[in-house]
């Protein structure tokens, strides 16, 4: 019996510990925080989505560059074993109306204690407030606990600790500095499904600040798509701007400037709008114009105004033009540790095929802090779990073959 160490309670960690305390080996698992699974549970507070029931080809197209190097570790724990998964631990999930999927809780602690349940069960030591502080001299690994600096050494250990955003549930990256101290190569972590911000004027702010904007289009370099999002007193935020948040903080970083050209009406064509404008009369107010003329609710015509301060000056054809396409400036992405997940971390031109570090022997990653980014929608969890697997394979593997 081999003695496997995990650095990280997340998903990725938790995952792996099943799957090697399945297979018969002693496993420790380290936690900084009070508890484990901090940030799932955190997700739960919005449904727990926790993976998505697309095909399996098109979920993988939602990887982005990663995808050749997480498609193994995502073929062999799909979306639907994820859901058989959970059913096993006696959490029944359910499709949205988005495909997005489910616990029929809809929160994320009856899982959590199914899981934790079950682990204990099977053997896995769980130590909580253990938070590692690197390598010691001779390689074991030194953690801050309770009582003081510790060490411990083990045959094969994982790190699954994580990105850099909601650093306040324990992803702090404070990591990256002593993998890079070891020549592990890693990225920058940068916000991912994250909001932005907007110079909007003082008026604005009071009078929609937290208000849906429902039923639009947005549309980026990555395409036009439907849904919706929120203003904010500092700028956008919600499920459509992430969608396009990687391609528009790449905008900002090598350009300076990025715009989310918004589409008010999606469902009535400029022509009929232009039409539908030109029929008013002319002794309407302008927010009456919008309202009866194009259905314009009021956050929209705001925003509308706020985008064109010269709307209420154009002809029925121009208006018609900037409702179908209003261009939202921004400024910046908001703080990494606002952001639901992050890009950047550890390369994986630094791994092998199982999830090894090249430059540390029997140590391995998995989880969100590996150099890859997906979208909301049960992407980020679906790779988690799937790259943890797939991690612990690698540990078994490894242990297998040392002599």
């Amino acid at each position: 019996m081999a003695r496997c160490a995990i650095i990280g309670g997340g998903p990725a960690g938790l995952m792996a510990a099943e799957v090697l305390a399945d297979a018969g080996e002693a496993v420790t698992l380290f936690e900084a925080m009070p508890t484990v699974g901090r940030k799932l549970l955190m997700a739960g507070k919005s449904g727990l989505n926790i993976t998505h029931s697309e095909s399996h080809a098109d979920l993988l197209t939602r990887y982005g560059a990663a995808r050749p190097r997480l498609e193994a570790a995502l073929d062999a724990f799909t979306g639907e074993d994820l859901r058989q998964w959970c059913l096993g631990l006696g959490v029944e999930t359910f499709v949205g109306s988005s495909g997005r999927v489910f616990p029929v809780a809809m929160k994320a602690s009856p899982l959590l204690r199914a899981w934790l349940a079950r682990l204990a069960a099977k053997g896995v030591e769980i130590r909580t407030r253990h938070r590692w502080l690197g390598f010691g001299a001779d390689g074991a690994l030194r953690f801050e606990t309770p009582d003081g600096e510790q060490q411990f050494s083990f045959d094969a250990v994982l790190l699954a600790l994580g990105g850099a955003s909601w650093p306040k549930l324990g992803s702090d990256a404070a990591w990256l500095p002593w993998l890079a101290g070891k020549g592990v190569a890693a990225q920058p972590f940068m916000p991912a499904n994250c909001g932005f911000e907007v110079g909007w004027s003082e008026n604005f702010v009071e009078r929609f600040a937290g208000a849906p904007l429902k039923s639009v289009t947005a549309t980026s370099a990555l395409g036009t798509l439907p849904g919706e999002f929120v203003v904010s007193r500092w700028g956008i935020e919600g499920s459509l701007v992430y969608a396009h948040s990687a391609v528009l903080r790449d905008v900002l970083l090598a350009e300076g400037s990025a715009v989310l050209t918004v589409d008010l009406m999606p469902g009535r064509s400029q022509e009929r709008l232009a039409r539908d404008l030109a029929r008013q009369p002319t002794k309407l107010s302008f927010s009456n114009r919008l309202r009866k003329g194009a259905g314009l609710e009021p956050v929209k015509a705001a925003l509308l105004r706020e985008c064109r301060p010269d709307a209420n000056r154009l002809d029925p054809e121009a208006l018609a033009s900037a409702i179908k396409s209003v261009a939202i400036p921004l400024r910046r992405t908001r703080p990494i540790a606002e952001a639901i997940s992050s890009a950047g971390g550890v390369a994986f031109s630094a791994i092998d095929e199982h999830f090894m570090l090249k430059a540390l022997p029997g140590v391995f990653a998995a989880g969100e802090m590996l150099d890859w980014e997906a979208p909301t929608g049960g992407y980020l969890l679906t790779a988690c779990f799937a790259t943890g697997r797939a991690a612990a394979g690698g540990m078994l593997d490894y242990l297998r073959r040392a002599p």
